[in-house]
């Protein structure tokens, strides 16, 4: 092994910034980074160079705990739920977990107000289908934009504050295609549908509040 000349080295801020804008790529964008293994990668990283490798085995160890971190993963929690474990969905809740950790950067921080006016009417609003257009118009832009910008693709948007006590308010939003897709298919919706809002929760399936779409998608062991 070539043993670089120390002032060659990158320093530890050098280290810690290049994996916060890693993990935060891949947070937004985990299909291109490796999906939910990478997430984790990523996260195991940053403890360590943040030196909070036990808060983040507890926020692992709480996944269990909160049923949302079966076998198969935190996308295995989402597939039991409805059928589907998007990976934008999946990455909200490590999201999630970077925001606690003073790890996740908001392309958009809201003020207390706002944020409270969109934890106090998103229940209520999930009363009747919505879609994506619906959701910028009415609560503007998000925090954070998980999956891409594809109108036609599932995808979630997260609204928070910059403080790490406050939850992500999470708008899961799905579409899709015929199967199997070909150059003719056309999504299912003109635009992602809303299937469920969720802001965190004692057990997993607690922190949801599930629009007409969202209810019709849950698996029937879900609904007994």
């Amino acid at each position: 092994m070539i043993d670089m000349p120390r002032e060659s080295r990158r320093t530890v801020q050098e280290v810690h910034h290049y994996l916060l804008t890693q993990l935060n790529l891949a947070l937004r964008r985990p299909g291109m980074y490796g999906g939910e293994i990478a997430l984790r990668l990523y996260m195991d990283a940053t403890a360590f160079a943040d030196d909070r490798e036990a808060a983040w085995r507890e926020e692992l160890e709480q996944l269990r705990t909160r049923e949302c971190f079966p076998s198969t993963g935190v996308r295995g929690a989402f597939r039991l739920l409805w059928g589907d474990d998007h990976e934008g969905a999946v990455s909200s809740v490590y999201a999630e977990i970077a925001h606690r950790q003073g790890w996740l950067e908001l392309d958009r921080t809201l003020s207390l107000a706002e944020y409270d006016e969109i934890f106090r009417t998103s229940k209520s609003w999930c009363a009747q289908d919505r879609f994506l257009s619906e959701v910028y118009t009415t609560f503007g832009p998000p925090s954070v934009l998980f999956g891409g910008t594809n109108p036609n693709f599932p995808k979630t948007l997260a609204y928070s504050t910059d403080r790490p006590e406050d939850p992500l308010i999470c708008f899961h939003l799905w579409n899709g295609f015929a199967s199997p897709p070909s150059s003719e298919s056309v999504p299912v919706h003109a635009e992602p549908a809303l299937l469920a809002i969720r802001t965190g929760g004692t057990r997993f399936t607690d922190g949801f509040t599930f629009a007409p779409e969202g209810t019709s998608r849950r698996q029937p062991s879900d609904q007994l």
